[in-house]
């Protein structure tokens, strides 16, 4: 009753069968690691926040390049204040605001951008303290380079001169005459009337929509593998039925266990008798 698994027709959906399920299998258990990365990662973030309030600053060259690990960390670096800027459109607390931002020339020859704090309203250069002169000592948290339309930062362009709209050393380079390194620092303690910018978290270290993604993912790959298993009993039940009823006679069997007056395209084919039919007249009386 089951010989039809091994026509050529069945060898080919055994072999999709076969292929289709560990793939959907692997590819539901890569999107769940993926899901269970990003919870880690999360954590990981929080235990790094905690901790960086309380562990020891330490110098910027320990720390560089910026990553997971040393993003949030407290650092010091030392220099002479150089150009100053303003970053618009930013938010603390609920607030519309903007970042003073300065950049700290150090003995290496490159600048760091430093966040000195935040003020309310719209970026105006004459609200901005200046930055203290002389050498100075700063001590922050450590940041990544700010990516235009990621995480809150604006992508506007076209912003008046002596504002920018991200903090990185890609739009830095064009507004100031020297080396930026690929990092920043937000100080630990606003300078001169300004509040202090907390430290962000590293990116993609959160429990955002991308990590609710990998999880429903997850569901679908693990839905899909059923759902080829379910086809595969259910067109095996359909063979075996219509075996069954050419058996009893009920149908005429095509060899392959397909229902009879049915072709390759599963179209029926009528085949019609004709019958001669004698009349017979009545001779009229």
């Amino acid at each position: 009753m089951y010989r039809f698994l091994l026509t050529p027709r069945w060898w080919g959906i055994n072999v999709f069968v076969l292929l289709a399920i560990p793939f959907c299998i692997f590819m539901g258990s890569w999107q769940l690691s993926r899901f269970e990365d990003r919870v880690q990662d999360h954590r990981d973030a929080g235990e790094q926040a905690t901790a960086a309030k309380t562990d020891p600053a330490r110098p910027l060259a320990e720390l560089l390049p910026v990553d997971k690990k040393t993003s949030g960390k407290q650092t010091t670096a030392k220099g002479r204040y150089g150009k100053q800027l303003l970053v618009p459109d930013r938010e603390l607390d609920d607030k519309r605001g903007f970042y003073v931002l300065t950049l700290l020339r150090t003995d290496d020859g490159r600048a760091l951008p430093v966040v000195r704090g935040w003020l309310p309203g719209d970026a105006d250069p004459a609200k901005a303290p200046a930055a203290p002169a002389g050498e100075v000592t700063v001590t922050g948290a450590l940041q990544a380079s700010e990516t235009p339309g990621s995480n809150g930062v604006p992508a506007a362009g076209g912003l008046p001169s002596g504002q920018t709209g991200a903090i990185s050393s890609a739009a830095l380079v064009n507004l100031v005459p020297y080396d930026v390194y690929d990092a920043w620092v937000t100080l630990a303690k606003a300078d001169a009337g300004m509040k202090a910018v907390p430290a962000a978290a590293p990116a993609d270290t959160g429990l955002d929509l991308k990590a609710f993604q990998n999880l429903g993912y997850t569901g679908e790959w693990f839905v899909f593998a059923g759902f080829v298993v379910f086809m595969w009993f259910r067109l095996i039940r359909r063979e075996v039925e219509f075996a069954q009823d050419a058996e009893l006679g009920l149908v005429e069997g095509d060899g392959e266990g397909a229902p009879a007056g049915q072709d390759g395209d599963g179209e029926g084919s009528d085949t019609v008798t004709a019958d001669s039919t004698k009349v017979s007249a009545s001779p009229t009386a």
